[in-house]
């Protein structure tokens, strides 16, 4: 018995084949090293050289995690982008954060949190969106800017991302909770709770950045254009948060094509 294959490319581990082909047993154990190879070829030889796979689609789309968006960055409307040195000017600050954060991780980490802050587990997603935004927000019961009226409980407006917090977060729980939280607001409008958040996360996230990070924080800067071209006035208050993440995905982590331009 002789293939196609091995016409064109020569064998690397050449045997004797004899007449014993009709004699061995492909279910049974080879008894020496010549049947063991010769069994292989045997039944590469029975392999149709074309398969299908039978693939029930049903399955693929209840399975599939991954949300790729190809959508453009919205141009922002006239007056509405920042200049070109306050966005350097940002990046610049930004810089002396996230280095101030590393030298300072050790200390901050060893504080002592308060009895009523009760960090989430990892993949503990519900957890995070109540820790970050507060119990109002989360809910939707109240608009975010409640927070003089809830005062300073937190489960209700949210835990800040105070370095002894932000400090704890190993990079795994950065990229989760980022996630978690862009997720979150591919739904919902800008509060400030989140502006916080993102802003620190952003500081904790290390370079150079994961497949997935980059896809996050893209997916973060698309959001923001989509809601500033939706703007009305120059003096909306989230127009300068929604700038500056923009300004730091593009401008400090490289990802150029979405940077605003100078008018």
């Amino acid at each position: 018995m002789k293939s196609d294959v091995e016409d064109l490319m020569p064998r690397l581990l050449p045997i004797e084949c004899g007449d014993t082909s009709s004699a061995l047993n492909l279910d049974g154990p080879p008894r020496n090293p010549q049947e063991y190879l010769r069994q292989v070829q045997l039944e590469a030889a029975l392999c149709p050289e074309v398969v299908v796979a039978q693939i029930d689609p049903r399955k693929l789309k209840k399975e599939q995690t991954v949300n790729v968006s190809v959508a453009e960055c919205h141009a922002a409307p006239a007056g509405f982008s920042p200049s070109l040195e306050w966005q350097q000017r940002q990046v610049s600050n930004f810089s002396d954060v996230r280095q101030s954060i590393t030298r300072n991780r050790q200390h901050w980490s060893s504080h002592s949190l308060d009895d009523n802050v009760l960090m989430p587990e990892q993949a503990d997603e519900e957890g995070w969106k109540r820790f970050c935004l507060g119990e109002l927000v989360y809910q939707g019961t109240l608009p975010s800017h409640a927070d003089a009226a809830a005062g300073l409980d937190y489960s209700k407006v949210g835990f800040p991302p105070f370095l002894s917090i932000a400090s704890r977060l190993s990079q795994s729980t950065v990229l989760t909770v980022l996630d978690i939280l862009i997720s979150w607001f591919e739904e919902r409008d800008f509060v400030p709770q989140l502006g916080r958040w993102l802003y620190a996360l952003l500081a904790c996230l290390e370079k150079p950045l994961l497949p997935e990070a980059h896809s996050s924080i893209r997916q973060l800067a698309r959001r923001c254009a989509q809601l500033r071209s939706n703007l009305v006035s120059q003096d909306d208050d989230n127009l300068p948060a929604l700038n500056l993440l923009i300004c730091l995905v593009a401008r400090y982590f490289e990802q150029n094509d979405l940077a605003d331009q100078p008018e």
